[in-house]
């Protein structure tokens, strides 16, 4: 997607679900459709809505069936190989899922364009977080593209610990490289680089992002980064500098992955990231007052 003026626009993700699921107390179902209603009129291009898991492990999502019902289809687009076009005004769901039964839960909604699955290069924290190992989970994601294939779904892989692994297990670019690689002989055409629990240095953002960018031009990369207020704009700028124009953000910047079984590092705030990235031309279409309608909503469920 371009700008009348030419540049490449932005995908900016919202991810509520991420600000959700390590929430302190169960969000009532009301609530959370009433502030993913008002995210949608916003029109991010994708909302990161819920995700089908386990509800023994992620409790506060254990309802997003029901949220999904209760959802304003007027501004859900179409699903049906989005591929990284957008309507104007309309958004593209994602669900996040962690096995394939998980994934054939989501793909059978109509409503959800993209699958999400978090794909470790860290085989602790693959485990942790899926209860498989990275070659089981390797085998997933080859069944899940199928599934996606059939359901006119896409499949988002998040290359979860991608810049840097606290667990132990053996970490450096290469292997980093090499998965991202194999994933895309596999098929996978959208990949996420996630700074699972806020390690990253902009200058590995930047290291990790124009390698794989550049070794996988034909993809779309994206960023999921996590970091702490004073620390967003460096991270930002080198996954700018690097060629990215897929960005994951939460109004806020609450999240984290609670599977990490660390002290969360927040997600790029969104409320930041916005003025920022409209005022480098790389953003427009998102409906203001709607936006400060989400914000207000935000303030009242996250306290």
């Amino acid at each position: 997607m371009k700008h009348p003026n030419g540049e490449k626009s932005l995908t900016l993700v919202e991810c509520p679900r991420d600000a959700m699921q390590g929430w302190s107390h169960i969000i009532p179902t009301e609530k959370k459709i009433a502030y993913l209603n008002a995210l949608l009129k916003v029109g991010f291009p994708v909302l990161d809505f819920g995700s089908f898991v386990s509800p023994k492990a992620i409790p506060q999502m254990a309802d997003t069936a029901r949220v999904l019902e209760g959802l304003d289809k007027q501004h859900i687009a179409a699903p049906g190989k989005p591929g990284g076009h957008f309507s104007a005004h309309q958004t593209h769901l994602l669900a996040i899922v962690a096995n394939f039964r998980g994934a054939e839960e989501a793909a059978a909604f109509e409503e959800i364009s993209y699958l999400g699955f978090p794909f470790s290069v860290s085989e602790t924290f693959q485990l942790r977080n899926t209860n498989k190992t990275i070659e089981g989970s390797l085998a997933t994601v080859e069944e899940m593209l199928d599934l996606c294939a059939k359901r006119q779904k896409e499949l988002v892989v998040y290359l979860s610990m991608g810049f840097g692994n606290p667990y132990g297990d053996p970490w450096n670019e290469e292997i980093v490289f090499e998965w991202a690689d194999t994933l895309s002989r596999l098929g996978v055409r959208i990949i996420s680089v996630a700074d699972t629990v806020g390690l990253a240095t902009p200058e590995q953002v930047f290291s990790v992002t124009d390698y794989i960018i550049k070794a996988l031009p034909d993809h779309t990369i994206g960023v999921h980064l996590h970091a702490h207020h004073a620390h967003w704009k460096k991270k930002v700028d080198a996954a700018l500098q690097a060629g990215c124009h897929r960005f994951d953000g939460a109004l806020k910047g609450i999240g984290g992955c609670p599977m990490a079984g660390d002290e969360l590092v927040g997600n790029m705030d969104s409320t930041l990231m916005i003025p920022y990235f409209k005022s480098k031309g790389l953003l427009s279409g998102l409906d203001e007052e709607a936006l400060a309608g989400s914000l207000r909503l935000a303030n009242e469920i996250f306290v």
